[in-house]
């Protein structure tokens, strides 16, 4: 007897997928994760290997330029290491950048799934609501709540995502409306399933592509806005370091000392940039028009 037996291919691996391959392709978005993972893992670790703490003030020591003896960066006005208080900046300013975006893309998820499914007058009401948010210059709203409110870095982050999720809420918005027509959504109907089942276990794992983008993107621009925030003075409070207030205590020195402000100033650029390049990448990547050509 003839073996009948059919041979199928195996399964393709993550890591296989055109996904992976055309992120992995993307030179630009490589660099990008690679410093943001070099960026997070120094800020976790590096701490704990310098020499001095953060906090620890040598006023024999001030303003010493970068690779003086063990101030591998050079001092503060106050004697302060600046390689240790960079690091523990990057600590708070990459939780603030991280945990902003988790709170702004949750909410405006939520908001644009209820809006573009429900359509009508709750998409009406809803998407209102996020013009009438757009329509105040989200610095000046950032601004008028810091003030308000205490500055701890839990405040500014929530402040940070009320100020920030009305985009994603607009992407998810005009994602859902496009899916939800589809013939899966249609047969699930048919099955009985209920709204918040359709929409939240048949419709969004649909619409993560659009949604993981905005979230990479929206970090890169919390980070920014923190560090705006408390460059004038208005977010994280000394001593607690951050990016944005170790380049308000070295305006004041750009002529004497500018190393003060521009290795906080390289480090807010770099954390930007690469995740503004992670988020084009991931945006080519998970383009579905491409899998049409």
């Amino acid at each position: 007897m003839t073996d009948m037996t059919v041979s199928l291919p195996p399964q393709a691996r993550w890591w296989q997928s055109r996904v992976v391959r055309r992120f992995t392709g993307n030179w630009l978005a490589l660099l990008g994760l690679a410093m943001i993972t070099l960026l997070t893992l120094a800020c976790i670790f590096g701490p704990s290997l310098l020499p001095y703490d953060s906090l620890y003030v040598d006023l024999r020591a001030r303003f010493a330029p970068p690779l003086s003896g063990q101030h591998y960066l050079g001092t503060d006005p106050l004697g302060r290491d600046i390689a240790a208080r960079l690091l523990m900046a990057g600590r708070i300013s990459l939780m603030v950048g991280f945990f902003a975006m988790l709170l702004a893309t949750l909410l405006g998820t939520v908001v644009g799934v209820i809006a573009g499914y429900s359509g009508g007058w709750v998409n009406s009401v809803l998407m209102r609501t996020v013009d009438g948010f757009l329509s105040f210059p989200t610095i000046f709203l950032l601004l008028a709540l810091a003030v308000a409110l205490q500055p701890t870095p839990v405040m500014i982050t929530i402040i940070i995502a009320l100020t920030g999720w009305m985009e994603v809420a607009r992407i998810v918005e005009a994602e859902v409306r496009s899916l939800k027509e589809r013939e899966f959504v249609m047969a699930g109907r048919m099955l009985g399933l209920g709204r918040a089942h359709i929409m939240f276990r048949e419709i969004l794992p649909n619409a993560m592509g659009p949604i993981i983008v905005a979230a990479t993107l929206t970090v890169a621009r919390a980070i920014l806005l923190e560090a705006y925030v408390s460059f004038l003075g208005f977010g994280i409070q000394p001593p607690l370091p951050s990016w944005g207030n170790m380049l308000n205590g070295a305006q004041q020195y750009l002529g004497t000392a500018p190393w003060l402000a521009i290795i906080p100033g390289v480090a807010i650029t770099i954390a930007v940039t690469s995740f503004n390049f992670i988020g084009d990448g991931l945006r080519d990547a998970l383009d579905v028009r491409k899998d049409t050509l």
